[in-house]
């Protein structure tokens, strides 16, 4: 049948191009990461090996090495083997390196050698696309994201999950004893093997208990009560589903509203965002070099201190209030049903009863104002109002930042939106991009420098989708 498309015979010759440069188009985005290196001053970001040494072997130039890296990450490459193939396969990367192979220990070793070179050179691109105007809304979005350490969660144990598996172990080894006895009232060679194989399931988990019983020692010493066995500054952390909890590390991340370039990130091994909030905003006003600056965060971001230092700072937050109420929660009045009066410094309650201020308390290191009356008795909606003898409402001495912060909430009701559309499609692509196993390197600065290649390659795509190659590359030698 010839209504195929043919291919050729693989033994006809051929001419090929006669410049290796002929193979890659001017519109290919390998030239805009050959643009974005040859214009760093490597050097001056604290690269390794940048002036090469007058003896020994010559080593490969840092610029290709890091070409490498910024290619593989861009398309989904990490593995320092997978890049030492592509060096000699891929016609891009023998474009880009000038047909240069090292092996995987020099591309290893590149990376693990110059982490705070590599996150300078992401910080580098930010400030590139802060000259270019990317960065004139003035609007981003915070938010957090756990990704997988090296480090399965049978290799992470705390005070809790210890003692689970200790009590695992101690009911298996009374199971196996009941059934040692029962296997030894019988006899024969079969009940013979039986009982041989049950004991060297006893003597094994009993060896395994020995163990626990010394992990339980150490992760009690351990000042944040955890111990990972892979990873060491891994840690447990809750996702949102049950018993779906991960061992890995908590991503934050800002974002532009305006062209959802990652403008700051920052790895940590807390499990929460309520302390994330000012510190993140604050690198987004360096990165961004402006001062007045509005940042949208969820729920998990709300702590009053937090906001109260982003006002301080100069930026705008918009956080909503979690819904934590235990009142609201057993069908009665929460906090938000008392309406604060600044004037007269009261609440009035549901029942249109003013709550006046008494006394003045200190509760982890915050100053609060309390507020009640003396009419709860008589009061016909007390059973929907509190279980005590009276209503008592706290106030922070700060809590007026967190009322305006509400009131501007309520005035942009598409907020939480905006946040969405913002930030959680970066840590989805890249998530993709990482694959099942995310991060291939293990110790919180390492992983550092990982996350900084993923949000390089992020935001390199994304400059190139907003601009184009040719633009992006003049926009690069010009800056």
């Amino acid at each position: 049948m010839k209504r195929f498309v043919e291919g050729e015979d693989r033994k006809q010759g051929v001419l090929l191009p006669e410049f290796l440069d002929d193979y890659v188009a001017e519109n290919n985005p390998v030239r805009v990461i050959e643009a974005f290196v040859e214009e760093l001053d490597l050097r001056g970001l604290g690269f390794e090996g940048v002036v090469p040494e007058t003896t020994g072997r010559p080593a490969y130039h840092p610029a290709t090495m890091l070409k490498i890296y910024v290619y593989g990450y861009i398309n989904q490459i990490q593995s320092s083997r997978r890049l030492e193939r592509e060096t000699a396969r891929n016609v891009e990367m023998m474009w880009l390196t000038g047909r240069l192979t090292p092996d995987f220990k020099t591309i290893a070793d590149f990376r693990k050698d110059n982490g705070p070179a590599i996150r300078a050179a992401c910080r580098q691109f930010v400030a590139l696309c802060r000259n270019l105007n990317l960065f004139t809304q003035a609007i981003v979005a915070i938010d957090g994201s756990r990704f997988k350490a090296v480090n399965s969660r049978d290799r992470s144990f705390s005070r809790g999950s210890i003692q689970r598996r200790m009590e695992q172990v101690e009911a298996s080894i009374t199971r196996y004893l009941s059934a040692l006895e029962t296997a030894d009232r019988h006899e024969g060679e079969l009940a013979q093997m039986k009982s041989g194989r049950l004991r060297d399931k006893i003597a094994s988990l009993r060896e395994q208990m020995r163990k626990y019983k010394a992990l339980e020692v150490a992760v009690h010493a351990a000042p944040d009560k955890q111990i990972s066995l892979t990873d060491p500054d891994a840690r447990s952390m809750a996702t949102t589903g049950k018993d779906t909890g991960l061992v890995g590390y908590n991503v934050q991340a800002v974002v532009d509203a305006q062209h959802h370039l990652i403008i700051a990130h920052e790895v940590t091994n807390i499990g929460h965002d309520r302390t994330q909030l000012s510190n993140m905003a604050k690198q987004a006003q360096t990165a961004t070099g402006t001062r007045e600056l509005t940042a949208i965060a969820d729920r998990g971001y709300f702590k009053g201190e937090e906001i109260l230092a982003c006002e301080a700072a100069g930026v705008t937050p918009l956080v909503p209030k979690p819904l934590t109420s235990g009142a609201k929660a057993d069908g009665r009045f929460g906090k938000q049903d008392f309406v604060y009066d600044p004037q007269e410094d009261v609440y009035r309650c549901p029942a249109g009863e003013t709550l006046i201020w008494h006394c003045t308390s200190v509760e982890e290191g915050m100053k609060l104002n309390c507020y009640w009356t003396t009419k709860c008795a008589s009061c016909a909606l007390k059973s929907q109002c509190t279980r005590s003898k009276e209503r008592r409402v706290k106030r922070w001495e700060h809590e007026a930042v967190l009322d305006a912060m509400q009131e501007r909430l309520d005035r942009a009701p598409n907020s939480m939106r905006i946040r969405r559309q913002t930030v959680e499609h970066p840590f989805g692509s890249i998530k993709a991009w990482m694959g099942a196993t995310h991060f291939r390197m293990r110790t919180l600065e390492k992983v550092k420098t990982e996350m900084s290649l993923h949000v390089l390659a992020y935001n390199l795509k994304r400059l190139i989708a907003i601009l184009g190659v040719g633009p992006t590359i003049q926009a690069m030698r010009a800056a």
